[in-house]
């Protein structure tokens, strides 16, 4: 990789689409350090898959950088019994934010894709280079066709109008602000949620889906956020570049840690006949380590920080509303009417 200049983000105004999502709310958390200006729009006042909408606010607001986090989510089940709605959202979102940037002409923008876009049975660790080299996992290929459109759509601005569009995909995340509804969410806050029910009931069983033996990483979402302002102050490249912790552990043993930081002391029983999705998910960090940037956050520690954050939003009675556990960081604004705030530096809009 050529040596670039750094891109500043000193008094850029930098839009976090997905500002309300647990990678975003981390974002602006990571941006706080920042003296930039923070642009958000919730939901309820832009709608991303809305072409003329989206055109309409980045022409009124006229970002100079943009972190494209916004997305519809969720674990390998809601993928699998959702495949229509994963594809379209996530879609129609890249196609209208990235496209809308390109035709305000923004300094930077960056691009956040998944691990999931690599093929199913790709070498381990999964280098850049495995994109588009074979058969997709079939559980999640809406959402990692929608994924994939956006990398590519990115390097051909590049490649077409020398625009300075990059991507990266993160690893499996998890951190404050994470869903944990047992019907839609991602294995690790579904187990601190499981294992948590299990311990105040008093159950001596502990249910886990699949045979535990698949492999996965995991990366603490400030540790993301953390390499997302690396990557726009130091990364302009064609290829998209992977974000991990750079170490793998089974199921098995995340639900070991998880029970252990939780406190439930009973057995763990899983069901094999659960699908384990991709036998192992470990991302090659040789390029971003290279650069400069490395995961800090160890595995025991982020759960434990999770779990805190469970329990501050937690509330008996509502389990399985995703509300309860997708309290926004930051408050949803209206963008025709911004609200001002000064934290560390940076003003949030």
């Amino acid at each position: 990789m050529s040596a670039k200049e750094e891109f500043s983000l000193h008094d850029k105004r930098v839009f976090v689409a997905g500002h309300n999502g647990m990678v975003g709310s981390a974002l602006v958390r990571r941006l706080m350090q920042e003296r930039c200006t923070i642009l958000t729009a919730s939901h309820e006042a832009l709608d991303l898959r809305r072409q003329r909408d989206t055109e309409l606010w980045f022409a009124r607001e006229r970002p100079d950088a943009v972190i494209v986090a916004a997305g519809t989510v969720g674990g390998m089940f809601a993928n699998d019994a959702r495949p229509a709605t994963f594809l379209y959202d996530n879609l129609m979102i890249a196609a209208n934010v990235i496209n809308a940037a390109h035709q305000t002409a923004i300094e930077k923008l960056l691009y956040l894709g998944s691990s999931c876009i690599y093929p199913r049975d790709a070498a381990q660790p999964m280098q850049e280079s495995a994109l588009l080299s074979g058969p997709l996992e079939p559980t999640n290929i809406g959402y990692a066709i929608a994924k994939i459109a956006g990398i590519q759509y990115c390097a051909a601005l590049r490649r077409q109008y020398e625009r300075n569009f990059i991507s990266c995909q993160p690893t499996n995340l998890y951190g404050p602000g994470d869903n944990f509804d047992l019907a839609t969410s991602h294995v690790l806050p579904a187990l601190i949620h499981k294992a948590h029910l299990a311990r105040e009931s008093g159950a001596r069983v502990l249910d886990v889906l699949g045979s535990g033996r698949a492999q996965r990483e995991f990366l603490f979402v400030d540790d993301l956020a953390d390499a997302c302002v690396f990557l726009l102050r130091h990364y302009d490249e064609d290829a998209p570049i992977n974000i991990g912790w750079g170490a793998d552990t089974s199921i098995a043993a995340l639900a070991g840690l998880v029970a252990e930081v939780v406190g439930f002391d009973g057995e763990l029983r899983f069901d094999p006949t659960r699908s384990d999705g991709a036998p192992r998910k470990l991302l090659d960090v040789t390029r971003i380590n290279a650069l400069g940037w490395e995961a800090r956050t160890p595995l025991r520690t982020g759960v434990a920080r999770t779990y805190e954050w469970f329990l501050d939003h937690y509330k008996p009675g509502d389990i399985g509303s995703p509300s309860v556990f997708r309290g926004p960081n930051v408050r949803p604004q209206d963008p025709a009417a911004p609200r001002r705030a000064v934290r560390d530096g940076a003003r949030l809009l």
